[in-house]
């Protein structure tokens, strides 16, 4: 693309704006369409950062690794850790460098393929193959990974680097993963990555993919799913594949809709990698500045106590979303997601701190830091939540060993439990 680069994104089908970005001077730019104010409808589209005026807004402050220079909501549909690698990988065996894409041409390529619900176009076409065979595409997942290999010492072909860079890319983290979607009748498996009928239920699969590793994360993850939901926290319907494949529902894509979500991150052009802002404290804030329901405020507590007891140390602000209702143009919370735990459970680690903070604090959260932000926010019954939530570890051994998980795992995270006891 040339220097000085423009986009279009789109929200159902109606023309938003237009986003550039100058390489030279470093700056991003967006526009709004005149006619899209004009309708007031959408009102609160992108709450922050972007002002509802028709001039030309220039961005200079987000610059890097995890904004790449682009407003925050745009951001938020670029791959992470994963996405980059295949996007990287796939990008050599093309003959091209990830340092030459800028990163709304890499906007392009995601086109009308990202997670939630904005669009970017001109979009890079990406044929889709017919159908997909998931253990196929870990072998190809595993390949890719390996980068103490050449690409062209791996054996990949272009078709096989572009069907996982299609359905992979789009999805955050750092575990590989790819976005499929299910037949509900005929059970036929596709690329997720363009379809959102009715039809289908569509996932988000994090690929068991290390057949030598002592214990399966994803799992672990499937453990973690059972304990939170019973634990009275929303998330979507999840499952294992092959006994080895964590599979979940995506909330993006429901009722034949796509769902427009931000992260936490997105939202507000908080650095999800950087302590200034990162704390429950200011999720709570901005959940209220929202406007969502105050049982989702609830369930914020819930989430969080959850991640406090069961040593989910990785709770940042990617790992927070929220859902846009575009009918009653209002957000609420969306389901949770991530929730595991995060470290590998036979490896020692010094003293590692959680990304979001409690009362200033990252390590050795009491009850009491859980009381004093329970009642700042009027959380109801925060001591029964509390100890419903504790009363859930009690299952997390016969969870693990129903999937055959190692005792010495088990035993290793169940140390890293926060009982809270007063």
């Amino acid at each position: 693309m040339a220097k000085n680069q423009i986009i279009t994104v789109f929200f159902k089908e109606i023309e938003i704006g237009k986003i550039g970005y100058d390489e030279d001077l470093r700056k991003a730019s967006f526009q709004y369409n005149p006619s899209f104010l004009a309708r007031n409808r959408y009102t609160h589209l992108f709450p922050y950062i972007i002002r509802k005026v028709k001039h030309v807004q220039v961005f200079t402050n987000f610059e890097g690794e995890t904004f790449r220079g682009l407003p925050p909501m745009f951001a938020d549909s670029l791959p992470d850790s994963f996405g980059n690698i295949v996007f990287k990988e796939w990008l050599e065996a093309t003959h091209r460098n990830l340092f030459t894409v800028s990163p709304l041409e890499q906007l392009t390529y995601v086109g009308r393929r990202g997670m939630g619900a904005l669009e970017y176009l001109p979009a890079k076409e990406i044929h889709s193959p017919t159908t997909i065979d998931v253990a196929e595409m870990t072998q190809v997942v595993r390949k890719v990974l390996d980068v103490k290999t050449a690409i062209q010492e791996k054996g990949l072909s272009d078709m096989a680097l572009l069907n996982i860079f299609k359905i992979g890319t789009s999805a955050g983290g750092a575990r590989p993963k790819i976005l499929v979607s299910e037949h509900k009748i005929t059970g036929t498996i596709v690329p997720g990555d363009l379809v959102y009928s009715a039809d289908y239920n569509h996932y988000l699969i994090k690929l068991g993919i290390d057949d030598a590793q002592a214990y399966s994360k994803e799992k672990v993850e499937y453990v973690y799913y059972q304990l939170a939901t019973a634990a009275g926290i929303p998330m979507m319907p999840s499952k294992l594949i092959d006994d080895k494949h964590f599979a979940t529902l995506r909330f993006d894509r429901q009722d034949g809709e796509k769902k427009h979500v931000l992260t936490a991150s997105g939202l507000t052009g908080w650095n999800f990698n950087q302590p200034t802002h990162s704390s429950y404290e200011n999720i709570f804030k901005l959940a209220i500045d929202l406007g969502v329901p105050h049982k989702d405020i609830q369930t914020l507590f819930r989430r969080m106590v959850f991640n406090v007891v069961f040593a989910n140390i990785d709770d940042h602000l990617k790992n927070i979303s929220f859902m846009y209702d575009d009918v009653n143009d209002k957000w609420k919370l969306a389901p949770a997601y991530d929730l595991t735990y995060p470290l590998d459970a036979l490896k020692d680690y010094l003293r590692v701190a959680r990304a979001l903070s409690i009362q200033g604090k990252r390590r050795e959260i009491t009850v009491q830091d859980l009381r004093i932000l329970a009642e700042a926010f009027t959380i109801k019954d925060a001591h029964g939540i509390i100890e419903h939530i504790k009363a859930q570890t009690k299952q997390f051994r016969p969870l693990c060993e129903a999937l055959s998980l190692p005792n010495k795992v088990i035993t290793a995270i169940e140390k890293e439990f926060n009982l809270l006891n007063d």
